[in-house]
């Protein structure tokens, strides 16, 4: 009897107990960062994820860089609570494997170069004719039938096609965001899929068991303010840095210790009580040039020009303590090396220590926190680790590993 039906059972793989994900199996083919940050925000919640590497070096962002402990910062990220199995997906053998584990997964994610899941006999259609209770979810470019559907797909290549860097940087120089921002949001979307089939799932409908999301689909949908203001003024909005095109006053302006403040406001309440109650000028306030946020919009310069005067006179911390009183958002400009000891992350406990090959490392706890449940953190898996425990699972005795490793169909180290 498969997994999906009875959360593991003796023939097949069983997760780790506890969370609300606790009995579920995703099997993962996967490398790079959309769909690792898919299964390891799955791993957050309590299921076991399974990730298929390839015996020639497995997932190529292990090799990245080397700084953490000899091991690549992307993937010590988004793969901690993995075990990691290699097979030979060309082999016969390796092909047998993956389909020994898939009648006992819950879940199927991927994210293979075009056609490769095709060519591996694992097509939507395939899936669903010989595991009808597995979820399976694809994760390419830029979705099937279109004209770039061949294509392949990196996090810039879909942030630059679907107009994100655009809107990035400035209007002389534009920018891809510095965060992945493609490959994070479609995992996320992955996972958050997944959730709703599983959902469905519980309740009889086979709706959702075959998924399939995009980094340029995505990345469209995040495009949503700027798509729509284009389609209905005709204007293709520049990029202006650390500000918005949207709203005015909004931006970071250097102040007199030599750091930088971000403040902004979000509607008119907001401008009457930064241009009384912080600047002390009533008289922009009262100006009818800025009284709503499309005029301040059209005169961003001249209140640029005011704030960063009065920013200038005053140190970050009085500027803060003023925007705080008067109810006005405002933040610090901070680099990684400040963020890491940033005192909202420390003071309310958010690090916590993860095991990896190379030794023990710092990692955040995943932004959503359910109330009774501890994430568990999982160790961030060598390279071929889990391979002989999960196939002696699957009732693979110590000949039969030997005998697939004497032909390569599995990794070589036991």
């Amino acid at each position: 009897m498969a997994a999906q039906e009875t959360g593991g059972d003796a023939d097949g793989p069983s997760g780790p107990s506890g969370g609300p994900l606790a009995g579920i199996t995703v099997v993962a083919l996967e490398q790079a960062v959309s769909a690792p940050m898919c299964t390891r925000t799955l791993a957050d919640f309590g299921a076991r994820v399974i990730k298929v590497e390839n015996p020639a070096g497995g997932d190529f962002a292990r090799y990245y860089d080397d700084v953490v402990h000899g091991q690549a910062a992307h993937f010590v990220w988004v793969n901690r609570g993995k075990e990691s199995v290699v097979l030979d997906l060309k082999s016969d053998a390796g092909v047998g494997l993956l389909h020994r584990l898939l009648a006992h997964a819950d879940v199927l994610v991927s994210n293979l170069a075009p056609g490769a899941t095709g060519r591996l006999g694992l097509a939507p259609a395939d899936l669903a004719a010989r595991y009808p209770d597995l979820i399976a979810v694809e994760i390419d470019g830029f979705g099937s039938g279109g004209p770039l559907s061949h294509k392949r797909a990196y996090d810039l290549l879909a942030q630059a096609e679907s107009g994100v860097c655009s809107v990035t940087g400035t209007a002389d120089a534009p920018a891809k965001p510095g965060p992945p921002v493609a490959d994070v949001t479609t995992g996320l979307y992955a996972a958050l899929s997944i959730l709703a089939a599983l959902h469905g799932r519980t309740r009889g409908t086979r709706q959702g068991s075959t998924l399939s999301l995009s980094l340029f689909d995505t990345m469209a949908e995040m495009m949503g303010y700027h798509l729509t203001y284009t389609r209905h003024s005709g204007i293709d909005q520049q990029p202006i840095g650390m500000s918005s095109p949207a709203v005015s006053p909004y931006g970071s302006y250097p102040t007199a210790d030599g750091r930088t403040v971000v403040l902004g406001t979000t509607n008119d309440r907001e401008w009457q009580r930064l241009a009384t109650d912080i600047l002390g000028r009533p008289d922009l306030a009262a100006d009818e040039r800025f009284r709503t946020n499309p005029g301040r919009v059209r005169h961003r310069a001249e209140l640029d020009e005011a704030i960063g005067e009065w920013c200038a006179r005053h140190n970050l911390a009085e500027i803060q303590k003023t925007a705080d009183d008067a109810g006005i958002g405002n933040a610090c400009f901070n680099r990684p090396s400040e963020v890491l000891e940033h005192p909202q992350l420390v003071e309310r406990d958010r690090w916590r220590t993860i095991d990896t090959p190379g030794g023990p490392i710092p990692s955040l706890l995943p932004p959503a926190l359910l109330d009774g449940y501890e994430p568990p953190m999982g160790a961030v898996p060598a390279l071929d680790e889990h391979t002989d425990g999960v196939l002696a699972e699957l009732g693979c005795t110590a000949a039969e590993l030997a005998d697939l490793r004497e032909r390569g169909a599995i990794g070589e180290r036991s």
